[in-house]
């Protein structure tokens, strides 16, 4: 028994890469089905084709006997095994290869998130981009913090917001937000920003506002040098609204792992005065909105 548990640990690749094929259907990978098929999962001579390997050289792979492959091998098997950004990313560790990097910022949306989306219509709620560009809103988010449209796309960023440079031109929000704690917020903000900058290394949007930022904001120059890295997942605000007042609310970062898109909500304590207040600026409009 222990010597089984020894081999198991030690083929660690051959047993992630066997898991792998046996969740993949054939129908996921425009295969037809056969009903005498044993088992649901892709056989090996499949994922040798879709992979353009040999089926001797992916036996010895799953088997333990074939412990280094290229980078290019596991790029293809990666492919045709349909892996998430987290799966490949531990691939590449198995085999010995750093992650590969992605190449540029999604700011396209998935029709699986777009349908996610409009379940929350009764909520304020916003996506942006890996580098806090504002890709989408609703309604809701646009009747609290004003209409995006209003100011050019390229402006409509919160590193920009939170750090405005001489350059800038256009303010994303008509009003003051104000973070309960604003030091801890933007030092978060910048913390995010530089692991999208480590991830993607060669987008220019993500160079150029990092540099933009870095030149021509002493504040953000600072946090920056601090070299922290992390997620900006939580914070809570007061919004002074020109037609509801103050309204305090939380807001919760949700990051899609393969994208980094991040999926951004504002709540209120339920049956409390400020989700009243909610309530309110999702039916008015805000008159004299220069956002």
């Amino acid at each position: 028994m222990v010597v089984n548990n020894r081999n198991a640990i030690d083929n660690q690749l051959g047993a992630t890469l066997r898991a792998w094929r046996d969740r993949l259907s054939p129908e996921a990978v425009g295969l037809p089905v056969e009903k005498a098929r044993r088992s649901p999962g892709l056989r090996r001579e499949e994922l040798a084709e879709l992979a353009g390997l040999s089926v001797d050289y992916l036996v010895r792979l799953e088997q333990g006997r074939a412990v280094s492959p290229s980078e290019q091998v596991v790029t293809s098997l990666a492919r045709a095994l349909r892996l998430s950004q987290d799966e490949r990313e531990h691939l590449h560790r198995l085999t010995g290869f750093r992650p590969p990097q992605d190449r540029r910022v999604v700011d396209d949306i998935a029709p699986s998130m777009r349908r996610l989306l409009t379940l929350l219509d009764s909520t304020p709620v916003a996506v942006f981009a890996a580098d806090w560009k504002l890709v989408w809103w609703n309604p809701r988010w646009a009747a609290l913090f004003g209409e995006p449209t209003r100011i050019g796309a390229e402006e409509r960023n919160l590193v920009r917001l939170r750090f405005p440079v001489a350059s800038d031109r256009g303010r994303l929000a008509s009003w003051p937000v104000i973070p309960a704690n604003a030091e801890a917020a933007d030092r978060a903000l910048v913390a995010d920003l530089r692991r999208a900058a480590a991830r993607f290394p060669d987008d220019p949007r993500v160079t150029e506002l990092v540099a933009g930022r870095i030149a021509g904001n002493p504040r953000f120059a600072a946090f920056w040098a601090d070299a922290a890295v992390g997620r900006h997942s939580e914070d809570r605000k007061t919004i002074r609204h020109p037609v509801i007042g103050e309204v305090s609310v939380d807001c919760d970062v949700l990051t899609d792992g393969d994208t980094d898109l991040k999926i951004v909500a504002y709540t209120a304590v339920p049956g409390s005065e400020d989700e009243s207040k909610l309530e309110l600026a999702g039916i008015i409009s805000s008159p004299g909105s220069d956002a």
